[in-house]
């Protein structure tokens, strides 16, 4: 029996007959091009955002390309460099965590490292050292630590990147 190249090779559900592929014409395809053309949104949606649920428990390293919501529990270390990490309501987390902006809406112990924004909100509890860019701490939040403000590109040792060092100076809050 000849069957087309353009189906799949694993059969449909059991009991569901195969259907034609639908054809594609010229018109469609113009159509469903024009808003792909069309900048998308930076925002982060929930399908670029991984989540650790209520029930979970993680021990060790935490590493990833995308953002992260813990309602979980985590001990060890968390590295997403480039994304968010939000501790969620339920989340309690032992770990050091280093992203690109970090929410605390849970527990926390550990240093965070942010390249952008650290934000305790109000039911938030955070126990470790802050470096990061900028910090936002809401009124009702508890935070036991120090805080390191840098600007973007800055080396941990208070010099800019691409500056020379009487130009660089580390702010301290």
């Amino acid at each position: 029996m000849w069957k087309p190249t353009n189906q799949p090779t694993t059969p449909g559900r059991p009991g569901e007959p195969e259907r034609p592929a639908a054809p594609v014409s010229a018109t469609t395809l113009s159509a469903a091009s024009e808003p792909a053309a069309a900048p998308r949104p930076v925002a982060t949606t929930t399908a670029d955002q991984a989540t650790i649920g209520k029930s979970l428990v993680i021990k060790g390293e935490v590493t990833g390309s995308e953002s992260l919501y813990i309602d979980g529990r985590v001990e060890g270390s968390i590295n997403l460099s480039g994304n968010r990490v939000t501790v969620g309501r339920n989340g309690v987390v032992s770990a050091n965590i280093n992203a690109r902006e970090i929410v605390v809406l849970g527990k926390v112990r550990g240093n965070l490292t942010a390249s952008d924004r650290v934000d305790i909100r109000s039911d938030g509890s955070l126990t470790g050292d802050v470096v990061a860019a900028r910090i936002s701490i809401e009124d009702g939040a508890f935070f036991k630590g120090g805080i390191d403000i840098r600007k973007a590109g800055q080396k941990p040792n208070g010099e800019e990147v691409k500056a020379s060092a009487e130009a660089a100076t580390a702010a301290r809050v």
